[in-house]
Formats: structure tokens, sequence, C-alpha cells
């Protein structure tokens, strides 16, 4: 009897441990559940290149502040011959700089949305999402004479919620599969090996007009001549996404984003 009550007892702590495990696991999902869902198979998806043979690649700059750093890069945009750019611009910098933005609109490049409050929007209601993407619209259409359909959100951050909030204003959210880390002012040997070197077709590039990155300007002539070497040809983020076979990731963490200028 001794015995049949010990292995007794051993089975049943070993059931009583496996139903413990699910109910924890249980509560993972329940918690996670939003986490989880963005890689449903229909929720829309943020984008960050064009699978393509064609050696095509889509430089982008995100502006939030300043007004010496743009001026030096459409110089350089223009000397190089360089038609097609996209430039994603808050709109408090935009009301702020409409010579600017003329300057870059009357080039021909197209401008996207970079949000109105440069803030990580995944912490915002869904109600303050749609404010912050429907005000940086209205004032970049007025201000245009075009209404964008591109957005990068302030900071690349963005959850699911964002992603369905964009979506439902006609916006695609616009990310990058090379960050120049010009961001970071690393030198600007460093920011032109990095872009060179992760370049690919399809490619969506990540660079920077604002003030805070000051090393831009300096480096985006030798990326100019080096990717032309290699054959490459400069499209918009549009024209790119005429291309095939968009690649696109599920929303990321919030709070996973890195902070850009």
């Amino acid at each position: 009897m001794n015995h049949f009550f010990v292995f007794n007892g051993r089975r049943i702590k070993r059931i009583l441990i496996l139903i413990v495990a699910v109910v924890f696991a249980v509560g993972i999902v329940y918690v996670e559940k939003d986490n989880i869902t963005v890689f449903a198979p229909n929720e829309p998806s943020a984008i960050y290149s064009v699978q393509t043979d064609k050696k095509l690649i889509a430089l982008t700059f995100d502006i939030s502040w300043g007004n010496k750093r743009a001026g030096p890069i459409l110089d350089v945009l223009e000397q190089k011959g360089v038609k097609n750019a996209t430039f994603f611009l808050s709109s408090p910098w935009s009301k702020s700089h409409p010579d600017i933005v003329k300057r870059i609109v009357d080039s021909g490049y197209e401008v996207g949305s970079h949000g109105h409050k440069h803030d990580n929007y995944s912490r915002y209601s869904e109600n303050d999402i749609r404010t912050q993407i429907q005000t940086a619209h209205d004032i970049l259409t007025e201000l245009t004479g075009k209404a964008p359909n591109l957005i990068r959100m302030p900071n690349g951050d963005f959850d699911k919620r964002v992603l369905r909030v964009a979506n439902d204003l006609n916006y695609k959210v616009i990310q990058w599969d090379t960050d120049s880390l010009d961001w970071k002012n690393p030198g600007v040997d460093a920011i032109i090996n990095r872009v060179v070197k992760r370049a690919h077709p399809g490619d969506i590039v990540l660079l920077h007009a604002s003030d805070s990155c000051q090393q831009t300007h300096l480096a985006l002539p030798v990326i100019i001549d080096q990717l032309r070497a290699k054959g490459y040809e400069f499209v918009t983020v549009s024209q790119l996404l005429n291309q095939t076979d968009i690649s696109q990731k599920p929303a990321e963490q919030p709070g996973a984003a890195q902070i850009h200028a």
C-alpha cells in the first residue's frame, strides 16, 4: 500500500506541475495578446524594403527641427543630379520653414509625413494617434498642395494600433532596411561605409536633414557616387513601391524604436 501511494503521489505532482505550466502559458498569451496578434496576416504592416532584382534604392530624409542642414543636403542632391528622393517632414517644422518645404516640392522630391508631435505614438490612445496623424496631414497638404500618403512615425516607433490608425487614414507606414546612423554623428566615413556596404536592390535608406545630424551632407556626395558606381538608380519610396513583393514586417514592440532626429 505504501508503494501504491508513493507512486500516485509522484504522478499527482507531475500533473500539478503540468497544470501550473499550462495556466502560466495561458496567462502569458493573455497578457501579450496585443503583441501576438500583430503577426496576423490581415493586420497592416510597416514597409522596410521592396524585393526586386532591379538596382533601385530610395534615399529618405527625416526632418523635425533646424534650418542649417536641409539646404546643404538639397544642394548636394541638385549638384549630383539626383531627381528622386523622399523627405519625411514633421508638421511643426514645416509650418516654421515653409521656404524649405517649397524648395523640396519645387525640386520635385516626394514629401511624406513625419507626424505632428515628435513622440512615441505607441504610448498614445487611438484617438490621440489619429489626431497626431491627421493634424500633420492637414498642415502638409496645405503647405505642399498635395495630400501625403506615406508616413514615417517619429522615432520609428509604432505598434499595431498605430499601424491600424495609419491604415484607416490611407497611410502606408515606411520604415527602412538600412539605417545610416547619421543621427549618431559617428563620422563621415562611418556613415558612407555603413550605407554603401548595406545597400541592396529595393532598399530604403534612412538619413536625416535635421540640424542635430551634422555629417550627413558631407557623407552624401560620396554615398551617391559609390552607389551609382555599383549601378544603383535613385527612386522615391512611391516609385519603389510600384515594384512587386513589398517586404513588410509586423509591429515591433513599443519602445523598441531608436531615437532619431
